[in-house]
């Protein structure tokens, strides 16, 4: 699938800023086999004093600003044209989670992509006792890494409420495990711990998913939406296999990856540091938009 993609951020300050410094992790990632970014570009207004880009340790495009002039807005425009090919699911050739911890000691590195990264509780996803239980119960009626897997995220499905207002970018996972809602931030962190608390490597990826009208409805501007899943290390042969508790699916070609990380504070969109007073207010529109080929 070949999509052109536009995301629009817009930050509200209730008093001048009169500098700031930023991390930006919005533009998509190629991924040889899986994705093609063709052309992109990040736009900004104001125009930061400075601005650098580099590759976060998780291989993540990051843009670095920052404005030493006031401003009392920020805009971020980012445009791009990206091809997805993911392959079709391959057999099922994961181990059993004890079978998988053999493999997780064989693994040990230091390289990004290494399951010893994404073992241990982190900031948005602790290995919480209750969730653990939670994703307990799909041990006894699966009998692979990747069943067990797919079972937790049918289950974070059906059993969780999708309610953009239950929660927030800060919300932890044993917060949203406890309300049963949340949106798709949630519902992949709830995942992430139930699954390291049983010992599975677990990984949070951030990115863009189009979305489909009802049938007869057209689709409406800016309807698309920033998303996050899961990737799963599933051993040594499977690899990594991504799921979308959100939508109770693995992830295809209308996943759009912008990047991995412990968990959301590893991929936030915008993070950084400003000199100012008060709470600032955002507005965010992505359109996801299928091209002819």
């Amino acid at each position: 699938m070949l999509y052109d993609i536009r995301l629009n951020l817009h930050y509200d300050y209730p008093a001048t800023v009169e500098g700031g410094r930023h991390h930006l992790r919005t533009m998509p990632l190629t991924l040889p086999g899986m994705q093609r970014v063709i052309a992109a570009n990040i736009a900004l207004d104001p125009k930061p004093t400075e601005s650098r880009t580099f590759t976060d340790f998780f291989g993540n495009a990051v843009t670095s600003i920052a404005y030493r002039e006031p401003h009392d807005t920020l805009d971020l425009t980012m445009k791009a044209r990206v091809s997805v090919t993911r392959a079709e699911p391959p057999l099922d050739i994961s181990p059993t989670v004890e079978g998988l911890k053999a493999e997780i000691d064989a693994a040990l590195s230091l390289d990004a992509a290494s399951p010893q990264h994404f073992l241990a509780g982190s900031l948005h996803a602790p290995i919480d006792p209750a969730i653990t239980a939670y994703a307990q119960e799909s041990v006894a009626s699966t009998r692979s890494v990747f069943e067990l897997a797919f079972d937790l995220c049918r289950r974070i499905h059906g059993d969780f409420d999708y309610e953009p207002d239950a929660t927030n970018v800060r919300t932890l996972s044993p917060e949203a495990f406890h309300l049963r809602a949340g949106v798709c931030q949630d519902f992949s962190h709830v995942m992430i711990s139930g699954l390291r608390g049983l010992g599975i490597p677990a990984c949070y990826v951030s990115g863009f998913i189009r979305t489909i009208p009802p049938p007869g409805k057209e689709r409406l501007e800016g309807a698309d939406a920033m998303h996050a899943w899961v990737s799963v290390w599933c051993g040594r042969e499977a690899g990594w296999r991504e799921f979308d508790p959100t939508n109770a699916m693995l992830a295809g070609n209308d996943h759009i990856v912008i990047g991995y990380g412990r968990d959301y504070a590893d991929v936030a969109p915008i993070v950084g540091v400003l000199r100012t007073v008060g709470r600032h207010s955002s507005e965010q529109s992505v359109d996801v938009i299928p091209v002819a080929e």
